[in-house]
């Protein structure tokens, strides 16, 4: 008879689980239980990556082959001791600590979307460039990640890059926190268009699909106020159970798929490599002002 609730504590707070054994990733074999056990030993990689930022959650209360949605306001029955902050009409949960991750796992939040600002300042911390395939394949995306990576540093940039845990690959630029969306899109737009114009069969801007043939798309208008990406180390919620993995840029030479890394497997690449993402956090903040100038001096 399948358990139908668990209570467990989590630093200090009672949490209830509830379905336990549940199914949620059929393909991967992974139950309810599992996953919030997954998210647990995640917790202290993933977090960081959350701590005051804007939070999307897309919940599947039937598992991965069922319907979903997205939630942006914190519902009105969470526990009081979940962070919020409100942006425009919108009240957003802050996943600052543990308790609230379980919390947002038992309700089938299966991917965790945060802004490009933490709350106290809203302007990017990174300049972050997403990239999407258009067509079956990831050699052409990967292929693209590099481009990108040369043309930053021949603007004195260096970027680290991450799957998406989908189709993907995400490309994240520490900066230092004082420059507005509207000037971070000026360098995210040159750099996109300089490339499609660079490599017109390989790279686009188009936004719709059917146009895009098999190009690489560079999703630049995704960096923006209060929009959100996956962010580093969330579970996906796809049949793999993947999860979004940072990587060595060398890899991209033998990676074959966004898809590698898994709630399977994740946890030993941790062992061996540790947070690659972890420079985004502490690492040296960038500044763009010799790039806007000369944005600006090409409009003259």
């Amino acid at each position: 008879m399948a358990e139908k609730e668990r209570y467990v504590q989590v630093d200090g707070r009672e949490l209830k689980i509830t379905n336990p054994d549940k199914i949620w990733f059929p393909e991967a074999g992974i139950k309810k239980w599992d996953f919030i056990l997954y998210c647990a030993r995640l917790a202290s990689y993933l977090l960081p990556y959350c701590k005051d930022r804007l939070l999307t959650t897309i919940r599947f209360p039937d598992g991965v082959n069922h319907d979903s949605f997205y939630q942006k306001n914190a519902p009105f029955y969470r526990p009081d001791w979940v962070e919020t902050s409100k942006a425009g009409d919108i009240e957003y949960i802050l996943l600052n600590n543990v308790p609230t991750l379980i919390w947002l796992a038992n309700l089938a939040c299966l991917e965790y979307h945060v802004s490009f600002h933490r709350v106290d300042r809203p302007v990017p911390t990174e300049l972050v460039f997403d990239l999407d395939p258009s067509a079956p394949g990831f050699e052409k995306v990967a292929e693209v990640a590099w481009l990108i990576k040369e043309v930053l540093e021949k603007m004195g940039l260096s970027g680290l890059v991450k799957t998406s845990g989908a189709t993907g690959l995400q490309i994240y630029v520490p900066i230092e926190p004082v420059y507005s969306y509207e000037e971070t899109r000026k360098i995210g737009e040159l750099i996109a268009h300089y490339l499609t114009e660079l490599h017109p069969r390989l790279v686009t801007v188009e936004r719709l699909v059917k146009k895009r043939g098999d190009k690489v798309y560079i999703d630049y208008l995704q960096h923006w106020h209060n929009k959100t990406l996956i962010a580093p180390y969330s579970p996906r919620a796809v049949p793999e159970a993947t999860v979004s993995t940072p990587l060595e840029w060398e890899e991209l030479q033998t990676l074959r798929s966004p898809k590698e890394w898994t709630l399977l497997n994740i946890f030993d690449r941790l062992k061996e490599k540790g947070d690659l993402f972890e420079p985004v956090l502490s690492g040296e903040r960038q500044r763009l002002d010799a790039i806007l100038q000369f944005i600006e001096k090409r409009k003259l």
